[in-house]
């Protein structure tokens, strides 16, 4: 008997409008949504190219032999009756999911501008944070329309929703402007839109015969063997005959500088490098990178393979990127890389200065989230500009443009990671370090995984929620709330108060508190709201105490309004 009910490829719009409908959930145990949005946006950018995205897997659910629950984002299951479980394919599906029917954390827009000025799909998309008055700004029509911003949901129902979009923004303009615009918004309609509207994903469906040892198995295998074929594989098979083994020379770059496996480096940056590298004017889209010639491979991958690992050591030992997970943004590598490729570092005092610049342009680029849409147009520009820097010209734009708001820190958690990651880097590299609670030394990537160091609560969640009466998980999570802590004083902590613990750490003899406690940027002294045990009080203390440190590492002078400049905006 074949598990197979169909493989047959199904419409994008079709498999969404089925996880809307609660036909289409996920079961209970399957992990939760983890992507971040520049994922996302990479994976719209190969839809609305028609490149392959893989394949969805799902099984004709009628024993009912899981727990469901909807996908994130998507309406409550609340005794809906299902037909699909999905065993494959879930983060891809719910973060289109949320993407074109404008739910969870983030909202999806394209910039028509640019696609009208001839720019690529990947240089026009970009997500806002969905809390922000920018986007409760742009829900209205009218706004739209005069900067010809649109949001990704529009298109949740297809291209037809774009032509009643456009009409409506033509309607209201003079005749021959109508008529202009009306043909430019087609052409656009024409070249992407019905390319995302057509969209099919193949979709292998296992029939409701399926036995549940045969589900548990295919899952156990799906998650052991989960593995996408990637632009380094198809170039690795282009460069084959051209005498250019891609793997051996990476195998080869991994065991000459440990420090790149180290942080789990994707060999896709260093191709990405050598595109941005090799030419007169950096690039590094998808296509400039499937364009490398095997001149550019010969040329300039021992140069990039150098930088990269001199890059990583900056970011390890002066930024405090001391692991791979709390590295900010993964695409900064490639023009990181290709900056040190094509500049070197001097064999004199002059070397210490350009350290310094890359540093400053890292922690801008960090707080500034020069990386969260357009990373391939960012990389371009950054590269240029840093490489004028290095020889005398302007402070790059993504350091003189920097503008940011403290408040903002009450907003950010673990899953605006960007800015939170570079938070904990920016207090682990304070003064002299952050220092281990238990052992009180100086933490290292190497003593957070001996002592099970992670980010951990200050205040903890359950005191907070039911001592303090603190409903919203935001503020309970906030970036300005968690700290560096090791798994033995973690688990001391529990769900006690500040006030409780933080009295039985300061008691042991000879254990220098204070200085610990200003390792994290944490307030110490007896008129510290850790004593009393004051929330509000703590995180305006510690945003003013951040806020110096981000001053510090960016140059920034002031802080900037940035909710009074969208009110103004509007």
């Amino acid at each position: 008997m074949s598990l197979f009910e169909d493989t047959n490829p199904r419409a994008l719009k079709d498999l969404l409008a089925e996880v809307h409908s609660r036909t289409m959930v996920l079961p209970d145990f399957q992990r939760d949504f983890v992507w971040e949005p520049g994922a996302t946006q990479e994976l719209i950018v190969s839809i609305a190219n028609n490149y392959p995205a893989g394949s969805i897997l799902r099984v004709r659910d009628a024993k009912r032999v899981f727990a469901a629950r909807e996908f994130e984002g998507a309406p409550s299951l609340a005794g809906q009756k299902h037909t699909f479980l999905v065993l494959d394919g879930q983060q891809r599906m719910t973060s289109l999911y949320q993407a074109f029917y404008g739910v969870g954390e983030h909202r999806y827009y394209l910039d028509l501008r640019k696609l009208l000025a001839g720019g690529d799909f990947e240089e026009a998309i970009f997500h806002v944070r969905a809390s922000t008055k920018w986007v409760k700004a742009h829900e209205k029509f009218d706004l739209q329309a005069k900067e010809l911003t649109l949001p990704l949901s529009v298109l949740k129902g297809g291209a037809g929703g774009f032509l009643q979009w456009l009409l409506q923004v033509t309607n209201p303009m003079a005749t021959n402007e109508r008529t202009q615009m009306l043909d430019a918004l087609t052409k656009i309609n024409d070249q992407w839109i019905k390319t995302i509207d057509d969209y099919h994903f193949p979709v292998v469906t296992l029939s409701d015969k399926t036995e549940p040892d045969a589900l548990c198995t295919i899952f156990e295998t799906l998650n052991r063997t989960g593995v996408k074929l990637s632009v380094f594989e198809l170039l690795t098979a282009r460069f084959w005959p051209q005498n250019i083994n891609l793997r051996e020379l990476w195998d080869k770059a991994c065991e000459t500088h440990s420090i790149i496996p180290s942080f789990e480096v994707d060999p896709y940056y260093v191709l990405q490098s050598i595109a941005l590298s090799s030419r007169k004017t950096p690039s590094c889209k998808r296509s400039d990178v499937l364009n490398l010639a095997p001149a550019d491979i010969e040329t300039w991958w021992q140069p990039v393979v150098s930088g990269l690992a001199t890059g990583l050591t900056i970011l390890r030992d002066d930024c405090k990127v001391v692991l791979p997970k709390w590295l900010p943004y993964q695409t900064m590598l490639a023009p990181l890389a290709a900056v040190l490729a094509k500049s070197g570092m001097p064999k004199n005092a002059e070397a210490g200065a350009r350290r310094e610049k890359l540093k400053r342009w890292f922690w801008c680029a960090v707080f500034g989230q020069a990386y969260e849409s357009s990373p391939n147009s960012q990389s371009a520009k950054d590269v240029g500009d840093l490489v004028a820097w290095f020889t005398g010209g302007p402070l790059p734009e993504s350091i003189k443009a920097l503008r940011f708001d403290p408040k903002a820190l009450r907003d950010v958690t673990p899953r605006q990671r960007s800015i939170y990651r570079g938070t904990i880097c920016l207090i682990l590299g304070t003064g002299t370090g952050a220092r281990d609670f238990h052992t009180q030394a100086v933490i290292t990537g190497n003593l957070m995984n001996e002592q099970g160091i992670d980010d951990h609560h200050v205040f903890p969640d359950d005191f907070l929620q039911k001592k303090k009466g603190v409903t919203l998980a935001r503020t309970r999570d906030c970036v300005l709330n968690r700290t560096l802590i090791d798994r033995t004083t973690n688990q001391m902590i529990s769900n006690r108060a500040p006030s409780d613990y933080m009295a039985e750490i300061r008691k042991t003899p000879g254990f220098p508190f204070d200085t610990v406690l200003d390792s994290h940027c944490l307030p110490n002294g007896d008129a510290s709201p850790l004593w009393s045990d004051d929330y509000e009080s703590f995180l305006a203390w510690r945003q003013k105490r951040v806020w110096r440190e981000i001053q510090r590492v960016t140059g920034l002078a002031e802080a900037t309004d940035l909710e009074a400049e969208e009110t103004e905006k509007e």
